[in-house]
């Protein structure tokens, strides 16, 4: 089974080829326009898409070594997304599919995060064993999941609010710090001192994640020292980071280790764009650790928006039957 996967939920236009499992090739191109505007441009990114995608899909194939006419099936991310960046996408995989005739499958952009894990790079590569707990982290999601099977998942927790994600990147922007603020802040951190500043955390019962008060908490520090000394930011930039790092980090543990207790799992895992920070990365590590869990941090190129999981997550459902009907629109919106 060789399917070709195709990823258009944001600002990264990429493409995979998986073998039975095994990948084959995973291109990505990245968009830097948006650093100019502190966010991603909504009608930029789906220009950029056009652009890309075509170059994208054809490098795929060819740096997996086979031909178009090998494909079995198409996977594309239907959505969440930008509804402009998934219309490429989901329209480009429905005319190669139209002009193949092989099957479609679309995929929850969050289901691939969370299968990311089932990304093969060598036929010996362990993956997670069901039933297993998941940390989704990124710009946009904060969720923890129960993943049952490759086709049944349930949250256990989610943010009432801003994503982790969000917090990083808002907080870094008041701070002057270039887009996306997430790495920068990563980096800047190893310089400082974790316990110079104290944020607020959250006090939300079960297992639900907020980050705003931590926002304004962080807002309302920088507010009272610059109004004492000016140059406050510049002066304590290593500092602030390694304090909003560490308080992020230890909001996100928190409630991922209740989760643990309650559902008496032996598997962890994490995903999306932050877990590709260190601390975050160190954490899980160290709790799986301490406590005797198997652990599965993806490679940080897994982290990101990419087709690999993509492809991986379709061809799960593929193996289960499910296709999708040529006429399916992308959606913007959706939960796991």
């Amino acid at each position: 089974m060789i399917i070709l996967g195709i990823e258009s939920s944001c600002d990264d236009t990429s493409a995979a080829v998986v073998r039975d499992g095994l990948l084959l090739s995973n291109v990505i191109a990245s968009q830097r326009v948006h650093e100019a505007y502190g966010g991603v441009v909504p009608e930029l990114a789906s220009r950029a898409h056009q652009q890309n995608i075509v170059p994208v899909v054809h490098e795929a194939i060819r740096q997996a070594g086979i031909d178009k006419g090998d494909l079995s099936a198409i996977a594309f991310t239907r959505g969440p997304g930008l509804p402009g960046s998934l219309h490429v996408g989901c329209s480009f995989a429905k005319g190669l599919a139209l002009a193949l005739d092989i099957p479609l499958v679309d995929v929850n952009h969050l289901h691939g995060h969370v299968l990311a894990h089932f990304i093969r790079e060598t036929a010996d590569q362990l993956v997670p064993t069901f039933p297993f707990l998941c940390l989704l982290v990124s710009g946009g999601n904060s969720q923890i999941i129960l993943v049952k099977s490759p086709r049944e998942m349930e949250i256990l927790g989610r943010t009432i609010d801003d994503a982790a994600g969000e917090a990083f990147d808002k907080c870094a922007k008041v701070m002057g710090l270039p887009y996306p603020g997430g790495p920068v802040i990563d980096r800047l951190a190893a310089e400082g001192n974790a316990n110079r500043f104290k944020f607020s955390k959250p006090r939300i019962p079960g297992l639900d994640y907020s980050f705003s008060g931590l926002k304004t908490s962080f807002l309302y520090t920088l507010r009272d020292n610059i109004k004492l000394n000016p140059d406050f930011i510049e002066q304590n930039k290593a500092n602030l980071a390694a304090s909003l790092q560490k308080t992020i980090v230890d909001i996100l543990m928190d409630k991922f280790a209740k989760a643990v207790k309650q559902t008496g799992v032996s598997t962890i895992a994490i995903a999306g764009g932050v877990s590709a920070n260190s601390a975050v990365r160190a954490a899980v590590a160290d709790y799986a650790r301490r406590h005797r869990l198997s652990a599965f941090i993806p490679k940080p190129v897994f982290t990101t928006d990419n087709a690999a999981m993509v492809a991986i997550a379709g061809m799960f459902k593929c193996q289960a039957g499910e296709y999708c009907d040529i006429t399916a629109p992308p959606f913007s919106r959706v939960t796991v």
